[in-house]
């Protein structure tokens, strides 16, 4: 009887994993083709000239991109986990007239596969440093989204003199007891695992659907995110070097905080929190946005960060 029952449930539970399965299957394959129709719609062309270079690394290589006017100061962008340097391509063709501009992609993302890499994305701001004396600079202002942001602040750790200012969309301020985000991230990182188990459409969908408000700009995560494998995960886990509570810690540089209002009531309650722990900060909400709202929202964002800079650069003259 028991022997029964084990092979019965046994039974249930292979049926229900393969409904699952068969299921998933139909769903992204009806996403795709939606995708395929949208395709005239969500593509973006970039008018600028990009260079695409290559840092080789032991075992691996980071591809960044350049575009510009290499005689003007740089702007770093960082992208989100599970995007790529093409997240920022409404902010290329704006930024690169005044600007040399750089995006990279990290680890494990976009064009820079694991490969052999025993590096993980903490090690990111030494690629950052290696890419600035490649171009030929020793500052530049960084803009982060989501994880870049997270990178952009590690980075500003090491190298504090390199920062001339900081942009953070739907981030947080590393240094802080950040518990409570911790939590919420344990709780979304069980469903990207299920996800990605059976399937990384599915993972894939789901991070598109939370990254970004607007449905052609989910398409362009959802294409981007093809890139990051299973085999990405193993780089990630790099963020708990980078996520610690330091006491003390003094920025020198301005720091511009940006949160989509159509971002969790999460997101949005750490932004104004860390704003209002750093006096010299600006804060601002970004109109009809997610979390990603360089994406959804392009031309609000442009200003924003371009009057930002430009206030941040008569400050440095002013101060010299």
């Amino acid at each position: 009887m028991k022997q029964r029952k084990i092979l019965y449930l046994s039974l249930v539970l292979f049926g229900v994993l393969v409904f699952f399965s068969f299921s998933t299957m139909i769903s992204n394959t009806l996403y795709e083709k939606q995708l395929q129709q949208m395709k005239d719609t969500y593509i973006y062309e970039v008018e600028s000239s990009i260079d695409q270079k290559e840092l080789k690394q032991n075992g691996y290589s980071i591809f960044y991109f350049t575009s510009g006017n290499k005689e003007k100061e740089l702007i770093v962008f960082l992208h989100p986990a599970f995007a790529d340097h093409r997240c920022f391509d409404k902010q290329i063709d704006y930024f690169a007239k005044d600007f040399r501009v750089v995006t990279i992609d990290m680890l494990g993302h976009g064009m820079s596969k694991v490969g052999k890499a025993k590096d993980k994305i903490d090690f990111t701001i030494h690629h950052i440093d290696a890419i600035l004396k490649n171009e030929g600079y020793s500052k530049a202002h960084f803009v982060g989204v989501s994880m870049g942001t997270l990178i952009g602040q590690y980075y500003s750790l090491h190298f504090p003199d390199k920062v001339q200012s900081m942009t953070i969309l739907g981030g947080y301020d590393i240094n802080a007891n950040n518990k409570e985000i911790s939590k919420a991230q344990r709780s979304e990182n069980i469903k990207w695992i299920f996800k990605a188990l059976f399937s990384m459409n599915s993972f894939r969908r789901h991070v598109a659907s939370v990254s970004v408000y607007n449905p052609v700009e989910q398409a362009r995560f959802y294409e981007m995110a093809g890139l990051f494998t299973r085999k990405s995960f193993t780089c990630m886990s790099g963020l708990g070097n980078v996520i610690k509570q330091r006491d003390s810690i003094t920025r020198t540089y301005p720091l511009l905080i940006l949160c989509g209002d159509k971002d969790i009531e999460l997101a949005m309650r750490m932004s104004k929190k860390w704003h209002g722990n750093e006096p010299t900060s600006e804060f601002h909400i970004i109109e009809n946005a997610g979390h990603c709202a360089n994406m959804d929202n392009a031309d609000e964002f442009n200003s924003m960060v371009m009057n930002f800079i430009q206030r941040a650069e008569k400050r440095t003259l002013h101060n010299k």
